[in-house]
């Protein structure tokens, strides 16, 4: 019953706020009740209203990511943002792939999705987020959070998705749609242990004077995800 889905919702995510409060930092367990408030009050009643429910659901699944970056850091910083983004980008190709084989269903369930109203613009979005995911990939040098390897050797699967994604554009089939979210399984992984891979060390930071304090003790008690 509603009943019962509420309260069972609601013993799992007053004490999952309040662990992320308390044990982790104010910051993390704010951004935690923020996107429960998300989900629940605006993307999931937007699902039958409009099809900006898409662009809200990607912001609900880019936050868990930037949490993590605030549990680790205590900070909201261009990192977080960084990670939000490619999660953010990411989900495009994902749920709009996945989105175009289940047309009719969401149409007989009276649910706004891009790919039933709007069927170009799922595709157009969808590849103008796989090529985000290059830019994405470049900024992060940029912004000193990995080194000039990662764009390098994340560029090979960003191509394959964008290729993936312009195959979804223009055939506006099935199989395009399928290869496009099969691909995206893998790829988010993939780019993500690349980035880790490629992070800039602590140490390094510490050693360039982009640490408070400059000493190497100080920078040996902070983590990056």
């Amino acid at each position: 019953s509603p009943l019962l889905a509420v309260c069972f919702a609601a013993s799992c995510g007053i004490p999952g706020i309040a662990l992320l409060t308390l044990g982790v930092n104010p910051l993390t367990g704010a951004l935690g009740a923020f996107n429960i408030f998300l989900y629940t009050c605006c993307y999931t009643p937007l699902k039958r209203m409009s099809i900006a429910n898409t662009w809200v659901g990607a912001v609900v699944g880019a936050i868990p990511p930037i949490m993590g970056w605030t549990a680790a850091t205590g900070s909201l910083d261009a990192g977080a943002l960084l990670l939000g983004g490619i999660l953010y980008s990411w989900q495009f190709p994902h749920f709009n792939a996945l989105s175009w084989g289940l047309r009719e269903d969401y149409s007989r369930g009276g649910y706004c999705m891009m790919s039933v109203t709007h069927p170009e613009l799922c595709r157009r979005v969808a590849l103008r987020h796989c090529l985000a995911l290059i830019g994405l990939s470049m900024v992060a040098p940029v912004l000193d959070i990995t080194t000039w390897t990662f764009p390098i050797i994340s560029l090979p699967i960003n191509l394959y998705i964008s290729y993936l994604g312009f195959r979804f554009y223009r055939d506006a089939d099935r199989s395009s749609s399928r290869k496009l979210f099969f691909c995206s399984l893998w790829h988010l992984p993939m780019l993500l242990l690349v980035m880790f891979t490629c992070k800039k060390s602590v140490l390094e930071k510490e050693d360039k004077g982009d640490l408070p304090g400059g000493s190497r003790e100080g920078a040996m008690e902070i983590s990056l995800p």
